[in-house]
């Protein structure tokens, strides 16, 4: 077995134990109470999900599927702009709040960085912030950071 099998093996069983202990924790936390979802429900989802996909790609590398696409390095100063904005973005929150700092965000990656027009960038940046925000606050009853500043407060951000 050739050194890149062995550790594409040892990566498929990593993420299959870490997806296993999840799913096993998360059956511990209780997946349903009397108003809904329970604490362990979203972590079963997604302990369950990694599994499974962890077995899908075991039993794709034994099969020998190839992907289409051959594999990219990975590019240094796009993994620096996407990990700096999530820095400034997770400072920036208690400030300017989520339904702002998300959508600055999401404009300063779809527009700048990935070039997207205008018109989608503004359509995708709104959803993903006000969207969400009242996704979580309404639907779900989840409180997300709004705006410090008192012009943004005052505006509902």
């Amino acid at each position: 077995m050739n050194r890149v099998r062995h550790s594409v093996l040892a990566g498929q069983a990593a993420l299959t134990a870490l997806g296993s202990y999840v799913l096993v924790e998360s059956l511990r936390l209780g997946l349903w109470n009397d108003l809904g979802p329970g604490p362990g429900f979203f972590p079963c989802v997604l302990g369950g999900g990694l599994v499974l996909l962890s077995l899908i790609w075991f039993v794709q590398e034994r099969a020998g599927v190839q992907s289409a696409a051959a594999p990219e390095a990975a590019d240094g100063s796009q993994v620096r702009a996407v990990v700096l904005s999530l820095l400034v973005l997770a400072a920036a929150l208690p400030f300017i709040g989520f339904q702002a700092g998300v959508f600055l965000f999401l404009m300063y990656h779809l527009r700048l960085r990935a070039r997207t027009s205008w018109i989608k960038s503004l359509a995708v940046s709104l959803c993903g912030s006000v969207g969400v925000y009242y996704l979580f606050t309404l639907a779900l009853r989840v409180s997300l950071p709004e705006a410090t500043i008192i012009p943004l407060n005052l505006i509902g951000l």
